[in-house]
């Protein structure tokens, strides 16, 4: 492929990721619930969260290989931060979602829109210990509205969906 500008490299994104968890919350401060599926509603969220209708915020996606990045700045081992303490609704593995953050991709049968990327709050350093908020910041993944309704199940693939008429398709030639 023959790339003429950036727009180009950021249309393709040759990596599929999957979907490594679902996590909801149903009520402020209740227990995180992981479901193996989720119905996303357009222009709502992801069926049982609390946030749903929560504008650009409607689902948020946390990338699974942050979650030893923070376990290290907070001076912790691999495999320690349990993603549902970051109140984000997917765990994502495989696919850079900062690339995601401005595009459009599916979600199993979902589209979504990214819109934005998912700064730490303040609760952080209550769910994570004294330096969680910095230790987030840049990897919080990010936020996301829901264009096309559909079934999010855990495993499902997340994928580019390239602009209609923007840049070719993976391999072709321009």
């Amino acid at each position: 492929m023959v790339f003429r500008s950036i727009r180009d490299r950021l249309g393709t994104l040759p990596q599929v990721g999957y979907v490594e968890a679902i996590l909801l919350r149903p009520a402020h401060r209740a227990p995180v619930e992981r479901p193996a599926s989720a119905w996303a509603r357009a222009g709502q969220g992801l069926e049982g969260d609390r946030h749903r209708g929560a504008g650009r915020r409607q689902v948020t996606l946390l990338q699974a290989e942050h979650l030893d990045v923070i376990a290290s700045l907070l001076g912790q081992a691999p495999g320690t931060v349990d993603p549902a303490s970051l109140r984000r609704n997917l765990v994502v593995r495989g696919v850079n979602l900062l690339a995601l953050r401005q595009a459009r991709f599916r979600v199993g049968a979902a589209l979504l829109e990214g819109t934005g990327t998912c700064d730490p709050c303040s609760r952080m350093e209550e769910a994570l210990g004294p330096g969680g908020f910095n230790a987030l910041r840049g990897h919080g993944g990010i936020t996301a509205r829901v264009l096309e309704p559909g079934m999010i199940e855990v495993g499902a693939e997340v994928r580019l969906v390239p602009e209609p008429g923007g840049t070719p398709a993976q391999g072709e030639l321009l």
